[in-house]
């Protein structure tokens, strides 16, 4: 609906109520005026009520044809690829493989739609399932919180709900990268990997604002499994430019229990085993240790393909570092206040001195100044992350 319709919905029963008070006072006079306007009243709140019915079941239509199309889309790019694979039978085998790559891909994308079609019936809001504390979720970035853009008003979280599958619906979650660096020549060695969402009218929603919300609602695999799809072209882009980067890519819990998808996330990488050393998957100290059996056995399966791990969030420096290289972490990420205080210079100190031995490389994140960075230096530390070395930027979607 226009907001031209809405608004002449909305004076009709704006007219209908009123009317309806001055009819209802005119037959009775004697009777109380307030019970007359009372009734116009309820009659107003009726035609709201039916407005938003209409208008919901309306949006509802909509993004049930949203999703038709985009599943057919890419129904016809499945069918197109698959025809083009039959024709090029005799091709090169690295042209085969590229072809299966982006097979395996479109795979995915479909598996995604057909979840994300199945999630639209809203759920019923859940408790948080971290009473110890605030927990950033998982494709939250690194750094200091940022300013939020100007424009944007607040929304309320069943605002932020609708705007979250409709940018998932519509393709606007959009991959943001900052970069990780040696020190001190400040050389970029790794990129972060995090999502935002945007809304349709171009408001850039925070990771802070969004990801509870949708980790509530069930669709933070979802979400996490769409920036995976798109790292794996951010790295096979890389390739194709003969750039030695690596990428940094959250991935939590919910991902890792998304059996369907790490199945089919699996076979895709097991033929790129090309692109498997340039990207480090991230879990936070708290999912680690409250990871069972079947986060483990992905975590494994995950390093036989020949995966490496890094731990960031860190709020407890006794860190098991043992279990960490048996299930093939290569780095870890500590907060900048977290080694700079006084109180832990003597574990910070110990841990680098094990991480040095083991081969576990330590980043010290959220670097914002260059008197921090000074500070960061004199502990000795040889990678670092933060606004000081570049802010997250958009990445281009492959072509």
């Amino acid at each position: 609906m226009t907001l031209l319709t809405h608004l002449v919905y909305a004076l009709a029963y704006l007219i209908a109520g009123i009317s309806a008070g001055a009819a209802l006072w005119a037959l009775r006079p004697e009777a109380d005026p307030l019970v007359a306007w009372m009734a116009g009243a309820l009659v107003v709140l009726a035609g709201a009520l039916v407005h938003d019915v209409v208008t919901r079941l309306e949006r509802e239509r909509k993004a049930a044809r949203r999703i038709t199309r985009l599943n057919d889309r890419v129904e016809e790019l499945a069918q197109l690829l698959e025809r083009r694979l039959a024709s090029d039978a005799g091709a090169a085998p690295e042209s085969t493989v590229r072809y299966d790559a982006v097979m395996q891909e479109v795979k995915l994308l479909q598996s995604l739609v057909a979840r994300l079609t199945e999630r639209r019936a809203p759920r019923p809001p859940a408790p948080s399932s971290d009473p110890g504390g605030v927990r950033r979720p998982a494709a939250m970035p690194s750094p200091a919180p940022e300013p939020t853009p100007p424009s944007a008003a607040p929304m309320d979280d069943a605002a932020v709900l609708e705007a979250v599958r409709d940018a998932l619906k519509a393709d606007r979650i959009d991959v943001y990268l900052q970069p990780i660096v040696s020190l001190p020549q400040r050389k970029h060695r790794f990129y972060e990997v995090f999502s935002r969402v945007r809304s349709a009218d171009g408001q850039q929603i925070m990771p802070d604002r969004y990801l509870d919300i949708a980790e509530r609602e069930g669709l933070i695999a979802t979400i996490d499994n769409l920036q995976l799809v798109r790292c794996v072209q951010l790295i096979r882009e890389t390739e194709r430019r003969q750039h030695a980067i690596g990428f940094f890519a959250n991935i939590s819990a919910a991902t890792l229990a998304d059996a369907e998808f790490m199945r089919q996330f699996l076979n895709m990488m097991a033929q790129n085993h090309a692109l498997v050393p340039k990207l480090v998957f991230e879990l936070s100290q708290h999912d680690l240790r409250a990871g069972g059996a079947v986060t483990m056995g992905i975590l494994s399966q995950l390093a036989r393909l020949g995966f490496r791990f890094s731990m960031d969030q860190v709020t407890d420096l006794g860190i098991d570092v043992d279990r960490l290289l048996r299930h093939e972490f290569r780095c870890i990420k500590l907060d900048r206040a977290l080694v700079l205080d006084p109180a832990n210079a003597e574990r910070i100190g110990e841990l680098r001195r094990r991480c040095a031995a083991d081969g576990i490389d330590l980043i010290v994140e959220k670097i914002e100044t260059e008197n921090q960075l000074v500070e960061v230096l004199d502990t000795g530390f040889d990678f670092g992350q933060g606004y000081l070395f570049g802010e997250p930027r958009l990445s281009r979607k492959p072509e």
